[in-house]
Parts: structure tokens; sequence; C-alpha cells
């Protein structure tokens, strides 16, 4: 059987600094953006001829952090609870043969100033560092099939968590306003999410949960269908 090798043409620089968080696919958070910058020798300016005439990429990258856990030929999806078993091959899990992804992604803009190539993209469901193996344009009339049945994800996920802010968190937010001006609406939307593991989301406790964002560490509570960010803490 043949082998092959592949060179990481870039890495993400992502608002996810964990995995814990990060949305479960793209296009879920629309405050969540970051750039692909592009390694040499890949970000010459002529690799990237043409590209702005495009909306949206795929981008193939690497589940770098959890690459060296291996496979498994069964998986527990996010979707069904974290209970129900399906094939590998019938979800989006990470642990996969080959530890490789993809990603629908907006593309704002092409940046190719002082020798180096930089994408701006939006509402990206990578953490931060990711590696990345090839762009490819996205093309509606090949690749958007509005009737196609998609199983048990069929419909985008309900955001069903009301998000609030303690007097603590609103004064911290005040603080950093003008370097972070859509901070509160950036966490509103990650959280909203509900990035817990599945099995704990009928869980009823007082356990605090805690994210890197940014350059912050966000603790919060969930009551129910509530959650409530205690404090936002520069790291």
């Amino acid at each position: 059987m043949n082998t092959y090798q592949m060179n990481p043409i870039g890495h993400i620089s992502s608002p996810y600094k964990e995995k814990f968080a990060v949305p479960r696919q793209p296009g879920l958070i629309q405050d969540g953006g970051g750039q692909l910058i592009l390694h040499t020798p890949y970000n010459h300016p002529d690799a990237v001829r043409g590209l702005e005439q495009f909306s949206h990429l795929w981008l193939i990258f690497v589940f770098h952090q959890t690459a060296q856990q291996g496979w498994h030929p069964l998986v527990r999806p996010p979707r069904l609870g974290g209970n129900t078993k399906m094939g590998i091959f019938a979800t989006r899990s990470t642990f996969r043969p080959n530890p490789i992804g993809m990603s629908l992604v907006e593309l704002k803009k092409v940046n190719t100033q002082n020798q180096s190539v930089v994408l701006d993209l939006s509402s990206l469901d990578l953490v931060d560092g990711t590696p990345v193996l090839d762009i490819k344009p996205y093309l509606p009339f090949a690749e958007s099939r509005p009737n196609a049945i998609a199983g048990f994800a069929q419909e985008a996920p309900d955001n069903e968590m009301s998000v609030f802010f303690s007097q603590l968190a609103l004064e911290q937010l005040q603080h950093y306003a003008n370097e972070y001006p859509h901070l509160s609406r950036f966490i509103t939307q990650v959280l909203q999410q509900d990035p817990r593991p599945a099995y704990k989301k009928n869980e009823q406790s007082n356990r605090i949960y805690a994210v890197h964002l940014l350059e912050f560490n966000v603790r919060w509570q969930v009551s129910g269908q509530q959650t409530l960010v205690l404090d936002i803490e520069p790291r």
C-alpha cells in the first residue's frame, strides 16, 4: 500500500485557543472570524491570483490536536446526545483513520503585502494553529445540493441557550470595549451553542466551566436553558 507525505501550506489564526467550545460546523458563529497565514514557499502572491473572485473556500486541514489518539470505527455524534453510536464514516468526528477535515469558510479579503499572503476568513470552526493542507474554491453550481438528505444532521442545531452576564463580567466587558468592541456578542454566540459535552447537557450541577477565547479565560455556569457568564479574565 502506498503512503503519502503532505506538508501544510499554512496555519489558522483563530479566536478559539483550545478545542473546547470550537463550533462543530463553520458558519455558526458570525463573529468567530480569523485568518489563514500561508507558509513559505506557498506564500507567493501568484499562488492566490484570482482567489478574490470567490466568496467561499474549502479548507482541507489536519485535526492536529487529536491525531495521536488514533481512530475508532464507532463514535458518538454530539447531535445524537452522545449516546448513540454511528460509524466513523457516517460522521464528521475528529477520530479518523487519516486525521483530515474540511471546512467551508467565507473569504473576506486576500492580503498580499510585505512578502506574505494572509486570507481573512469569517465564521471559522477551527482551533488556533490548525495546519491547512490545501485551499479549493467553492463552486455553488457543482456543490450546492438543496435537496440532499443529511441523516441525523438534516437541520441546523437549535440555539436554545439564553446567555446572561454577571455584574462583574459586564464591568470587565466595559473595560475591554475599546480593544474588543464585539466581545460580548462573540461570547454570547459561542455559549448559545452550549459547548458542553452532549452527555453533560441534562446534568444539574453548579459546575463552573471555562474556555480560552481570544486573549481571555471565560468562566460560566449553566442552569437549565440559561448560561451565566461569571467573569472574563485576561490570560
